[in-house]
């Protein structure tokens, strides 16, 4: 089960000269709220998270990256018997006839699951 993460926005802020000059602070906030945001110059810079949320996110990454891996591999099958297809002896004589029909069928489309 994951945790949606806060937007940046609505994270807890420390400026770095905080964070650096009061590292034990900023390490019990972040056990308390799982991150905060670092900023500088009133911009956030970096985003401190506890170790959990750090395994969370990698986890959901590797995951991630899984599923795209397969969805590619899938799309890599589909092509790979589509283009064979193409590459069968009687294609180009099956291509021809079909442009010869010039978009006419040699007999009317049924329609429906009664048909």
């Amino acid at each position: 089960m994951r945790a949606e993460l806060p937007t940046l926005d609505h994270l807890p802020r420390q400026s770095a000269s905080h964070v650096k000059n009061k590292w034990r602070d900023v390490v019990r906030e972040v056990r308390t709220t799982g991150s905060i945001a670092i900023t500088n110059h009133s911009a956030v810079e970096l985003v401190l998270v506890d170790a959990a949320t750090y395994e969370q996110l990698a986890a959901s990454a590797a995951a991630l990256k899984a599923r795209e891996a397969s969805v590619l591999d899938q799309l890599a099958s589909q092509f790979d018997q589509r283009l064979a297809v193409l590459a069968q002896p009687d294609a180009q004589d099956k291509v021809t006839a079909a442009f010869a029909r010039k978009g006419k069928l040699a007999r009317r489309p049924k329609a429906g699951a009664a048909f």
